[in-house]
């Protein structure tokens, strides 16, 4: 048992399990930061529902995140991508999603128990922002990012149909802006290098 967590782990040792239901379910994208990253199956995360706050500089709008749904929205449900991940590629998508464990962040690590299309739970962990504001809708670029990877996935069609159907605005800037990815990346090893 994970002592950090309460859950159990299952699987192999070395690698962790990480729930994508935002821009990480694009196989482009989790190409270029992830070496070894094998999907694992379609998932959903029952009880929250995808929301976007604070801004993507990158793609000029709001970042995704999951909101828990209480009461009678409870039967919503977020559904994403299970990767597995080896640590090191687990440390690099910490790395360019902006994750801290010192919670200074724009996301962080939470833990969360998904079901796949067969009605089995996973333990995984996935992105959760912290701070979150006001809601701020996404750039179409972002959205159409973000689908591209549920379709490539083969997530649910009623659930790609709900993506198609958030609101987005056209970004005020070509996007995505990749001189920020790599300043991004650069700003959070190079800072440590320092010393």
């Amino acid at each position: 048992m994970d002592i950090t967590t309460g859950f159990e782990h299952y699987g192999r040792k070395d690698r962790q399990y990480y729930f994508a239901y935002g821009s990480n379910m694009n196989p482009k994208q989790m190409a270029e930061r992830c070496f070894a990253a094998r999907v694992v199956c379609a998932a959903c995360l029952p009880g929250y529902r995808l929301a976007f706050y604070g801004h993507n500089r990158v793609w000029d709008g709001g970042q995704e995140t999951v909101v828990q749904t209480p009461g009678p929205d409870k039967d919503q449900a977020v559904w994403g991508v299970l990767y597995e991940l080896p640590f090191g590629d687990a440390a690099s998508l910490d790395l360019w999603s902006s994750v801290r464990l010192d919670g200074g962040g724009a996301y962080f690590h939470y833990p969360v128990q998904v079901v796949d299309v067969a009605g089995r739970a996973h333990t995984a962990v996935l992105y959760k922002k912290d701070v979150l504001g006001q809601a701020v809708v996404p750039s179409s670029e972002y959205l159409a990012h973000i689908l591209a990877g549920a379709r490539a996935n083969g997530l649910p069609g009623p659930y790609v149909n709900h993506l198609e159907n958030l609101q987005s605005v056209p970004a005020r800037y070509p996007v995505p802006k990749r001189d920020m990815l790599r300043g991004v990346l650069r700003e959070s090893t190079c800072a440590e290098c320092a010393g």
